[in-house]
């Protein structure tokens, strides 16, 4: 697993006072995770080029895509610096295996049919939104300038997949059924994304990160007005599958992988 990971320290100058101390491990580790999040859903969204329902949608599922791995190359550039190793973004995206990545695991489901995207879109957005704003006043001072930026694309993000599943909900049956189907899908896999453990009460302490449960009260409440909106019904399972930040993922990851580092572990080194 990786040192960001498994929390081996960091040596790198330039961090935080609270990063440069004890919570060196912590930041990495906690970046680590933001960059996962945004890698792999960006990867995601990359496999509706060219099979949107319209151009015009092809091309705004891909710039979404295009924002979180903007988002991503930044923070495992910064995990690099951070975890001693001076690994590149290239290597920390391409040559680590399943179990080093630490994303939460609704952003490897498959993509599902059109109504699945848009509402996984909308309940991952409806997250970002005020994590990232809650980051911009983070102590670490990349995550804080990471966050400035990310937060004004991911309020176009949540924009547009609220629309789109207020459109498919307060439409047709069938598209009602499609994206009620896909939102009872990823549903459960959004608990993961507000839990908490040692790493992150850590990060929460030294001001680095934000505290989870007001970003659950925020998530709750526009979902909730979106699904009124879309007369869609808000799921009530119980079941909340977990595991994603400590390297414990889906059967689909692992595919998900193979196609994403297929060329970097083919080549290996080769540049163009």
């Amino acid at each position: 697993m990786s040192a960001a990971a498994t929390g081996r320290t960091a040596t790198t100058p330039g961090t935080t006072a609270a990063a440069g101390t004890a919570q060196g491990p912590d930041v990495a580790a906690y970046t680590l995770r933001l960059a996962d999040d945004a890698l792999v859903l960006a990867q995601r969204l990359g496999e509706w080029a060219a099979r949107g329902p319209t151009i015009e949608e092809d091309v705004a599922l891909l710039n979404t895509g295009l924002d979180l791995l903007g988002q991503a190359r930044t923070l495992l550039a910064r995990v690099g610096e951070l975890d001693g190793t001076g690994r590149t973004e290239d290597e920390l995206a391409f040559l680590r295996d399943e179990r080093d990545f630490v994303n939460a695991q609704v952003m490897e489901l498959p993509v599902g049919d059109f109504g699945q995207t848009v509402a996984r879109q909308l309940l991952v957005s409806a997250y970002q939104v005020p994590l990232f704003a809650a980051l911009t006043a983070s102590t670490d001072p990349t995550l804080a300038a990471v966050a400035a930026k990310a937060v004004k694309e991911v309020r176009y993000h949540l924009d547009h997949a609220a629309s789109w599943v207020v459109r498919l909900g307060d439409g047709t049956e069938e598209s009602a059924r499609r994206v009620q189907a896909g939102l009872d899908a990823v549903w459960p896999y959004a608990a993961e994304l507000f839990e908490t453990d040692d790493v992150l009460a850590r990060c929460v302490a030294a001001g680095v990160a934000p505290d989870p449960a007001p970003l659950r009260e925020r998530w709750d409440s526009t979902v909730d007005a979106v699904l009124a909106d879309a007369r869609l019904r808000r799921p009530t399972t119980t079941w909340a599958p977990t595991g994603g930040r400590r390297g414990v993922h889906t059967e689909h990851l692992g595919y998900l992988l193979a196609e994403m580092q297929h060329v970097a572990r083919s080549h290996p080194g080769a540049t163009w």
